[in-house]
């Protein structure tokens, strides 16, 4: 069975906490990293820079650091050759004036360098920086900061899992206890009201004039709060804990529901009628629930359907997996594009002449999604409306 729709929106709550949780620590993770990244960039930088000017002071005299070759007009250091295609002489004509200084990075073949030019009264000197162990450092750094990413992404998803849950959980108290208070109101309630149904029908039937009118009003009253009291107690039972499935017989309830219908019907001079073939059509599901669901699809039909007009229950097996049930009746229908909208809770409308309660629809997709089935609803205004139930097969055993 698959979980009710509270549950599962509960679920994807406790989920988009902690992915909500998960992205920023992620965030923070990430914005930290590139802070320390572009301090350590800015540091070889300047590190750089202040070495290359160190060394074109002190001239060709001193061996440069490691990493750093120097040329001047005269000579070169270190001895020996230096990287390929240095010195550059194209930079000098960027130092015409002595004092002038020039300072750039540029990759030649794999390397990177930092390359600073300065004029000394008309002699250009070139210094350069190769940048190996600064790309090491700053590989290292961020190859640091992916796996810090990912263990911190990690950490962020549990922890954030468990603290969605805790801030949750007080929701899903609320919940169940409203769905206890329910279910127990819903029980407090149906004896009273069905020993009022039955008084009232007796005194109607004794009754005779106006008074006799009053006492079916009072009946007609009295049942529809009796079945808003029902949809209750369905609503807490499709939302709490749903007792096991076991195979029904789907054309037999529906033969049922259209019988228990038949006067009303008859009152209302609509049509209504059963087409199956002589075969059974056995569902998984609960039989208490499933009829309470063929029979909010019938009333819902003859409360939308003027006299004159026709109700058709079919049945019949799309696939190998499924039984389908379609109540399609030629009432005044609705706007196509309340399909999914009269699924929601209290948004049926008064149309029609039969009763009106607002959970009923919304009762039905509860149910059939809680039995892993799926039900639809297709119209034309004007021309009535189709709802198809869709559930699951059970084995013939």
């Amino acid at each position: 069975m698959s979980p009710d729709p509270e549950d599962r929106a509960l679920r994807r709550a406790r989920w988009a906490i902690a992915a909500q949780i998960a992205v920023v620590v992620s965030l923070l993770v990430a914005l930290a990293g590139a802070i320390a990244y572009a301090m350590l960039l800015s540091g070889q930088h300047a590190d750089a820079d202040r070495t290359l000017a160190r060394t074109i002071q002190l001239g060709p005299g001193t061996t440069p650091p490691g990493c750093v070759w120097l040329f001047t007009p005269t000579a070169h250091a270190p001895s020996g050759p230096p990287p390929a295609g240095m010195p550059l002489p194209e930079l000098n004509a960027l130092v015409p004036a002595s004092g002038d200084v020039h300072t750039e990075r540029r990759s030649i073949g794999w390397m990177t360098y930092t390359i600073r030019v300065e004029n000394h009264g008309g002699a250009v000197s070139q210094a350069l920086f190769e940048e190996r162990y600064q790309i090491q450092d700053r590989a290292s750094l961020l190859f640091g900061l992916g796996v810090a990413e990912v263990l911190a992404l990690l950490a962020a998803l549990v922890s954030g899992r468990v603290l969605a849950r805790r801030a949750i959980r007080p929701l899903e108290d609320a919940l169940r206890r409203q769905r206890t208070f329910v279910a127990d109101a819903s029980h407090e309630l149906r004896a009273p009201l069905t020993r009022l149904y039955t008084r009232a029908q007796l005194l109607a039937r004794r009754a005779s004039g106006r008074d006799a009118a009053d006492l079916d009003q009072l009946v007609r009253g009295t049942r529809e709060l009796g079945e808003v009291v029902e949809d209750l107690l369905l609503s807490a039972q499709a939302c709490g804990e749903r007792p096991s499935l076991e195979p029904v017989e789907l054309g037999l309830l529906a033969e049922e529901a259209v019988a228990a219908e038949a006067v009303r019907a008859g009152e209302g001079r609509i049509q209504l009628a059963v087409t199956r073939e002589r075969r059974p059509y056995l569902v998984q599901g609960v039989p208490t629930a499933l009829r309470r669901v063929l029979s909010a699809l019938l009333d819902n039909a003859l409360g939308h359907t003027p006299p004159g007009g026709s109700i058709e229950v079919s049945l019949g097996v799309p696939d190998e997996r499924h039984v389908e049930l379609r109540v399609r009746d030629t009432g005044v229908g609705f706007p196509p594009a309340d399909a999914d909208r009269i699924f929601e809770r209290f948004a049926r409308g008064s149309d029609g002449d039969g009763r009106r309660f607002g959970l009923g629809l919304a009762l039905v997709r509860e149910v059939v999604t809680g039995h892993g089935g799926t039900i639809a609803a297709a119209t034309r205004p004007g021309t009535g409306a189709t709802f198809t139930l869709r559930l699951l097969r059970a084995d013939p055993t």
